[in-house]
């Protein structure tokens, strides 16, 4: 059961903690990346990211899909400041990259339109019933795939009012 932003909650009998009928597993979403000429590359990841991990991804996935998005334009990458994101060795790999990340401020509200791009993804997944993880990868891509350069447009072009709405609502929720 989940109740709100207070995380999963379960009920079960003395001695079921560890069945796994009394487990659910979570599904965190893939590393990805979107422009407003379209969605990138997605990673699947297994297990936890730390930096060096997150590098490795920015390296294999988020460097080929600039390419292919930007080409040799410079461009802004956004993302939050989950450890792996903010630790010294990944700003250096920034740098040393010559890519601009915005400095993003703790605990301040998650604007990312990526975000956005993930509840399309949900919503299309709604209906799915994969039976296997291959499947929900494939059902998980296919999503991806049908996102159009058009939709991220929008969301991109939206940053301004979404700034707008947070600095009016004093950093209280928005619609955004």
């Amino acid at each position: 059961m989940s109740f709100g932003n207070q995380g999963a909650r379960v009920w079960r009998k003395t001695g079921e903690k560890e069945m796994p009928k009394c487990l659910k597993s979570s599904v965190k979403y893939p590393q990805s990346v979107m422009s407003a000429a379209g969605v990138g590359l997605l990673c699947f990841i297994k297990g936890r990211v730390n930096a060096a991990s997150y590098q490795e991804i920015l390296e294999h996935f988020m460097l080929p899909s600039a390419e292919k998005l930007y080409g040799d334009e410079d461009f802004i990458f956004q993302h939050d400041l989950a450890p792996a994101h903010s630790a010294k060795t990944t700003g250096k790999w920034f740098t040393d990259h010559g890519i601009t990340v915005p400095n993003w401020p703790a605990n301040s509200p998650d604007l990312n339109p990526i975000e956005n791009l993930w509840d399309i993804v949900k919503r299309k997944l709604r209906d799915a019933r994969p039976n296997t993880l291959d499947e929900l990868k494939a059902a998980i891509e296919a999503s991806w795939a049908s996102i159009t350069p058009q939709q991220c447009h929008r969301l991109i072009a939206s940053m301004p009012r979404r700034i707008e709405a947070v600095i009016s609502a004093k950093g209280f929720p928005t619609k955004y």
